[in-house]
């Protein structure tokens, strides 16, 4: 940034020779020139287009540029270089500060917004935000393709993410406090590569740190503490170096690795996921999933009994015979299938199945269409699913009574009682359906019953956890929802609940895709291409739509 001439303009309304605003002294002020504010709220916006200017509060004054009825950002720099010293920046729906293509320096200053992101700086920069305090923002601190330098700045109490560094983004970050977030302390994506040293992270809804999109960052002697989430969570194809990190009091693990990870970790903690118990990795995706409180308790204590089990066989005690057949009855869209797959891969890392393969099949997979087929086909799919979980759904089908289908249905009944007390040791059958249904089922053959260990319930979800499953897809879309849209979709949830066809996440995810089209529809009117923001932020405005045309 062009460093000023010397020139110095005043700020003071009342008094004679000087500026009676802001916008008055910036207009007229020769680039390079610095305006000096004194003490008092200036509810006033500035946009600078190609300016190299320094705004600072005088002598310490206590300055406050206040925006927070305005519609654009408070503080907007389009190319050039802006300073920005001393200063209290509040926001209302939009960015306090937003710098595109513009050198930023931003110092000594506390910025506020209410539902925008508080600091927003796009473009090559570079940028310099040192001894800043960020808070009550939607978003903290947004960098997207800058480099530079953010230093001893604080973030606290903001609705999402508090700071968000990506499109190729390499910042250094040093010496940040991040809390009381809703969503992720630090979130890295789509190539960023920041340095992040001596940061500490606390107190969020989500993950402490998340990696994505082929991110490399470089996170040193960094603190991650009380999180929702695990503390740092790298994604498939992301690098970068975690270096003698501190995770504490966070969901297992303290460091999730994809499969597809390069990043290295050195002086790792001791609960990291690839030197952490596969198991105890499962049961953490399983705990991690929303609500079913009863449900999770459920296969926690079969895993209980079973790993119990295997010790007291090593140590040459008496076992009692342990069935894996299990029933999962309840409504569509309750997590069931879910559930079924994470089950499978528990029972292979307990031992007790070598593949802890899936297969989900229906009656069109099981019944054939001839005396005799059904029998055969049934057991082609019972075989090919050995070693694994065989789950079939809407399993009462089978016993429904239609003419010679219904009798069809039966033979693959039959057919599955002596497979599974034949194979009992080598498959886990779970049935799923509608509570009631599952109970005629269960009376279509007397042996059928006793070949299943128990009975999982799985209750609809709330309203409110309905809620939080859109707000899982709407991360995991990389998209950014409005949060005043939380009672209107609460409440819709709350009205089809009691629609006989309720669906449960699947009316969550159906109603999420009509949400991404209403904001492709909105996004399509504005005649221009829309930035990175723009593409990510589903509004209120969208929600409300998706929801009077379902």
């Amino acid at each position: 940034m062009t460093t000023t001439t010397g020139r110095t303009v005043l700020v003071a309304p009342g008094r004679h020779g000087a500026y009676a605003t802001i916008g008055d002294a910036v207009l007229d002020a020769p680039d390079g020139s610095c305006v000096s504010i004194t003490a008092g709220t200036y509810a006033e916006t500035l946009e600078l287009v190609g300016r190299e200017l320094t705004l600072r509060a005088a002598d310490d004054a206590e300055v406050v540029l206040d925006g927070t009825g305005a519609d654009v950002p408070v503080l907007l720099a389009r190319g050039g270089g802006l300073a920005v010293h001393g200063l209290t920046v509040r926001a209302g729906d939009t960015a306090a500060v937003q710098a595109e293509n513009a050198e930023l320096s931003l110092t000594g200053s506390t910025v506020t917004a209410e539902r925008g992101p508080a600091v927003t700086v796009r473009g090559p920069g570079p940028l310099t935000i040192r001894d800043v305090t960020i808070t009550g923002a939607e978003h903290g601190l947004v960098l997207e393709g800058t480099s530079g330098v953010v230093e001893n700045v604080t973030i606290d109490n903001v609705a999402a993410d508090g700071l968000i560094v990506g499109l190729g983004a390499d910042p250094v970050l040093r010496s940040c406090t991040v809390s009381g977030c809703g969503q992720r302390g630090l979130y890295v994506y789509q190539h960023a590569r920041p340095t992040v040293e001596n940061c500490r992270i606390s107190r969020t809804g989500q993950a402490g740190i998340v990696v994505a999109h082929r991110s490399e960052p470089v996170l040193r002697r960094t603190s991650v503490r009380d999180a929702h989430g695990v503390g740092i969570d790298v994604g498939p194809n992301c690098g970068g170096l975690i270096e003698a990190c501190d995770v504490d009091n966070t969901a297992e693990p303290a460091i999730r690795l994809d499969a597809a990870a390069t990043a290295e970790v050195v002086a790792e903690p001791t609960s990291v996921l690839s030197g952490s118990s596969p198991l105890d990795a499962l049961l953490t995706d399983l705990d991690g999933m929303v609500g079913l409180p009863g449900v999770k308790a459920e296969v926690r204590s079969l895993v209980d009994e079973i790993q119990v089990n295997s010790w007291r066989s090593r140590a040459g005690l008496s076992t009692g015979a342990l069935s894996h057949h299990l029933i999962f009855a309840g409504a569509p869209g309750t997590g069931k299938t879910t559930v079924a797959r994470t089950y499978g891969k528990l029972l292979r890392e307990l031992g007790v199945l070598p593949k802890g393969g899936f297969r989900e099949v229906s009656r069109r997979d099981l019944v054939g269409q001839y005396i005799g087929h059904t029998a055969e086909k049934t057991a082609v799919v019972f075989e090919e699913s050995l070693g694994g979980v065989l789950f079939i759904d809407e399993a009462y089908t089978l016993s429904r009574q239609s003419g010679s289908g219904g009798d069809f249905g039966q033979e693959a009944i039959d057919t599955l009682v002596k497979l599974m007390e034949d194979h009992r040791e080598e498959i886990a059958v779970i049935v799923a359906g509608y509570t009631a249904e599952m109970r005629q089922f269960l009376a279509a053959n007397p042996g059928l019953s006793s070949r299943f260990a128990k009975t999982i319930e799985f209750e609809n979800y709330t309203p409110e956890e309905l809620v939080g499953i859109i707000g899982r897809m709407v991360t995991a879309g990389d998209y950014e929802l409005d949060p005043q849209s939380g009672p209107a979709l609460a409440e819709y949830f709350r009205r089809i609940s009691a629609d006989p066809g309720f669906g449960n996440a699947r009316d969550a995810r159906r109603l999420f895709e009509v949400m991404r089209k209403a904001q492709s529809g909105r996004l399509r009117r504005l005649g221009r291409i829309p930035d990175a923001t723009e593409l990510r932020e589903l509004r209120a405005d969208d929600v409300l739509n998706a929801i009077q045309s379902s």
